[in-house]
């Protein structure tokens, strides 16, 4: 059997090289993320690993007895999934690997904003003395944290938080009762969570239903103190909605880690604004995140490849109905 890798970003990929060649698979490995040029090099593969690569209904249908795509990642973006799932094929991610770090970044992006550290340090450096540029300050203990999403992320999130004295309310129609109250956050409608919230952190997937959540008019409904963090996927936010709410003041300042288009032009309005935190979509990143990350997705493959059904599968209910139908 055949395992073809697309595309990495990675210093190397000796796991993924001993862990499928020690289950006696042949591993092709390319750095290709154009559709046209996967065509021809990929469609004999029985199983298909990418990062950035377009695998779109094109290169899909040209898959000859493909069993599986895995994403190196969480988000399937870049996969056609009902393409997939029309050709019987599983669609494949590792949900787990960069939690804690994601977890983290989210965070640490709500701190510095509550004590806007980025705006008194360049106040600092121009030589002003005392806190007159940050006012006003609020209570962090005193504050409300809206969580938009309540899988692996939010609910570590939540937990991390709790020692803080916050009050934690989230938002998402797919989680149980059980799950919020085991968090220790308050579940209520979008509307509420963000009228009440005072930091508002993303971690929904992107979907035809959460593109542009965040728009004009959840903006002017926010708290003119509030602060909204996004380390989940751009497209949630309308970025022109956004930078119109900050400047006219409707809400105090946002965090991000991901964008509408990425790489973000080093020129967009969003990265020139102070009140505004900036990261390159790396809140995953950390030593660990990454091998495990590259560990798992081979061993996803190896697991799948020998019959079994697949850890984590983002189409698996699609593929049971198409079976059963």
């Amino acid at each position: 059997m055949k395992v073809v890798i697309t595309d990495y970003q990675y210093e190397n990929i000796d796991q993924e090289k001993k862990i499928i060649g020690d289950a006696g698979l042949k591993l092709a490995e390319y750095q290709i993320k154009d559709a046209k040029q996967l065509i021809g090099l990929i469609d004999d593969a029985d199983a298909v690993i990418t990062q950035y690569s377009d695998m779109n209904r094109e290169v899909i249908e040209h898959l000859q007895h493909c069993k599986m795509i895995i994403k190196y990642g969480i988000g399937v973006n870049n996969i056609d999934v009902m393409a997939a799932t029309e050709k019987g094929i599983y669609v494949c991610n590792v949900p787990d690997y960069g939690v804690e770090e994601v977890s983290d970044h989210a965070i640490a992006m709500i701190f510095a904003l509550s004590k806007k550290l980025p705006i008194i340090t360049k106040a600092l450096r121009n030589g002003d003395w005392g806190y007159s540029s940050v006012v006003p300050l609020y209570r962090f203990s005193e504050s409300v944290v809206g969580l938009v999403g309540l899988g692996r992320i939010p609910q570590l999130v939540a937990k991390k938080l709790k020692g803080f004295g916050v009050r934690i309310l989230a938002y998402d129609p797919y989680v149980m009762p059980e799950t919020a109250e085991e968090s220790g956050v308050e579940l209520v409608d979008f509307d509420t969570l963000c009228k009440e919230s005072d930091y508002i952190s993303i971690h929904c997937p992107q979907t035809g239903g959460t593109n542009h959540l965040f728009n004009k008019r959840v903006f002017q409904m926010m708290k003119k103190t509030a602060f909204i963090i996004n380390t989940a996927r751009g497209p949630v936010v309308c970025e022109e909605d956004l930078v119109e709410a900050l400047e006219s003041g409707e809400i105090a300042g946002a965090a991000l880690d991901v964008f509408e288009n990425e790489p973000v032009c080093a020129d967009h309005k969003l990265l020139s604004m102070d009140q505004v935190i900036a990261t390159p979509h790396c809140a995953w990143y950390s030593i660990e995140a990454i091998t495990s990350l590259q560990r798992k997705t081979a061993e996803e493959v190896v697991n799948v490849l020998a019959g079994n059904a697949p850890f984590n599968c983002v189409n698996r209910m699609e593929l049971q109905n198409k079976h059963t139908s």
